[in-house]
């Protein structure tokens, strides 16, 4: 049996919250979120620190708060969310599977958003030599154990890689009591945002050791040691300078990747670089009628931009099941030298149009350049570019009339 809703969204963190409550104000009644937790917010609800909505809200809010102001407006937009279910399948016709402890349903949507969010590389992934001892953690279940469950995960600590969780949870555990003896960072530069440095690791005088990186793990049971070394370029570690760090736990904070397994098996497709959904300025995906926003489609440094995204997601989808699509997008957009990304990736001329991206390499007084062929079609100079922050430019319809093919770079 079919049930039928104009529009899913899949995850109620941030985004899909956004996109439901976007939807609703644009006249769809037939909303339906589903979310795997047990209570809506995603990973806002373990994320008790504060500096999120300064962009949305003008203050700095906990992860909690800033979720708090999205459910409650749900709730009173009488919006359905179904938590504790988890979305199986999506089929390239719209129809959605999920299974609950109530049994497997399955519906038939008229537009679909995807707002799963992401998760995070583990100690496979990346391939830590050494022993398989207790005491390893990623930073966000140390997190979730820390600030949800009450649980302290060790006494003398290592964090691999400067990502913003690990950053915060280096200041949470020294608040706690630990030791944090150093964050180790393979690149030359940190990957988190600088407020984080200053405030999570300055504050605190815990050490910041770039291109430095974890060579072994030592321990039986529980994790007795780390070793480290500098790398070079290559990130191969560099002979004679390892050194070894006594410690019972070792926190891992070493990217982030978009949870798009069901993504896959709907035939959209991925971009290798951002691991996210190829999509179009409607951040519509290779599927018509499905779109993607927030962490499932580029991994994010504010939260802000998240529900932002989840807004123009969910404008999209009401369009296209009123049947007013855009035209198709065409054009492509290519990254460039310095450029590691951009978003959307392909586009159609003569509207307003939002550019996200990040940088390959920190770098000083650059500029970014649009350009169509031998044509800019706009510049922008920043004093300082960080790969761990995201840059936003917005062009104007009448900047991208008759664009052909669009290519986005650092000049020099």
């Amino acid at each position: 049996m079919l049930i039928k809703k104009d529009i899913i969204i899949v995850g109620a963190g941030p985004a899909g919250l956004a996109a439901a409550i976007e939807a609703k104000k644009r006249g769809r009644d037939g909303i339906l979120v589903l979310e795997r937790e047990l209570s809506a917010g995603g990973i806002l609800n373990q994320c008790i620190h504060d500096g999120f909505g300064l962009i949305r809200f003008n203050e700095a809010l906990t992860g909690p708060e800033y979720a708090r102001r999205y459910i409650d407006e749900a709730k009173a937009l009488g919006i359905e969310i179904v938590t504790n279910v988890m979305v199986q399948d999506i089929s390239r016709d719209k129809t959605v599977t999920a299974v609950s402890p109530d049994g497997i349903k399955t519906y038939k949507a008229e537009a679909v958003i995807l707002a799963m969010g992401c998760r995070e590389r583990t100690r496979g992934a990346i391939c830590i030599p050494g022993t398989r001892p207790s005491g390893v953690f990623t930073a966000g279940v140390a997190q979730n154990l820390v600030n949800l469950k009450n649980i302290m995960v060790g006494k003398r600590i290592v964090i691999l890689g400067s990502g913003d969780i690990g950053l915060i949870m280096a200041r949470r555990l020294t608040l706690e009591g630990a030791k944090v003896l150093a964050v180790v960072e393979k690149l030359p530069y940190s990957s988190g945002l600088q407020r984080n440095i200053t405030q999570c690791l300055d504050d605190f005088e815990i050490p910041l050791l770039l291109s430095h990186t974890v060579t072994k793990i030592e321990g039986h049971e529980r994790v007795k040691g780390v070793t480290i070394a500098r790398v070079d370029e290559k990130g191969n570690s560099i002979r004679g300078t390892s050194r070894k760090f006594e410690c019972d736990t070792l926190i891992l904070s070493v990217g982030l990747i978009p949870e798009n397994e069901v993504s896959l098996n709907a035939g959209i497709v991925i971009d290798e670089t951002t691991g996210g959904a190829r999509v179009d300025e409607n951040l519509q995906t290779s599927v018509p009628g499905i779109f993607a926003c927030g962490n499932v489609l580029q991994v994010h440094d504010l939260v802000d931009y998240v529900s932002a995204e989840g807004e123009q997601a969910a404008k999209a989808a009401v369009e296209f099941i009123k049947g007013r699509g855009e035209a198709a997008s065409d054009i492509t957009v290519r990254a460039g030298s310095g450029i590691r990304y951009v978003l959307p990736q392909s586009i159609s001329s003569g509207r307003d149009i939002t550019f996200s991206m990040r940088v390959t390499n920190p770098c000083k007084n650059k500029t970014i350049i649009f350009k169509d062929g031998d044509t800019v079609l706009k510049k922008r100079t920043f004093k300082a570019l960080n790969p761990a922050e995201m840059v936003r430019i917005d062009l104007k319809a009448g900047e991208l009339r008759g664009v052909l093919n669009m290519e986005v770079f650092i000049d020099g």
